[in-house]
């Protein structure tokens, strides 16, 4: 089993959503670099990074804190929130993402995925 510890992005901050409300959110830190490097000190050997803002606008939207998640780290980084499109994927991947986490796009559109693989 692998365990893979998700840093969730909210306008730049570390957050976590009360059964997914965007309405009721916790912010855990300020600083997701930081977050990261604890995850990495505990022992991950990678993370994942959800763009809620992304999700909920359609586009990644906080790619510069995780620009900074990957300089911070020496672990691969993967990535979902807003990848809509082949744009958004190579954006993603372009700045050091090592995986692209597809959701919304892949139940609504198989045949996007068909084309990304």
């Amino acid at each position: 089993m692998e365990v893979i510890p998700a840093i969730d992005l909210k306008e730049g901050l570390c957050i976590r959503l009360y059964q997914g409300d965007f309405t009721k959110e916790e912010i855990f830190s300020d600083s997701p670099s930081s977050t990261a490097l604890r995850w990495v000190r505990e022992g991950a050997k990678r993370l994942h990074v959800v763009d809620l803002d992304g999700a909920l606008m359609g586009s990644p939207l906080n790619l510069g804190s995780i620009r900074d998640i990957i300089a911070s780290v020496d672990v691969p980084i993967q990535m979902g929130g807003g990848i809509r499109d082949l744009e958004s994927a190579e954006a993603v991947k372009k700045i050091g993402v090592d995986r692209v986490v597809l959701g919304t796009i892949a139940a609504e559109r198989p045949e996007f995925v068909r084309g990304m693989i």
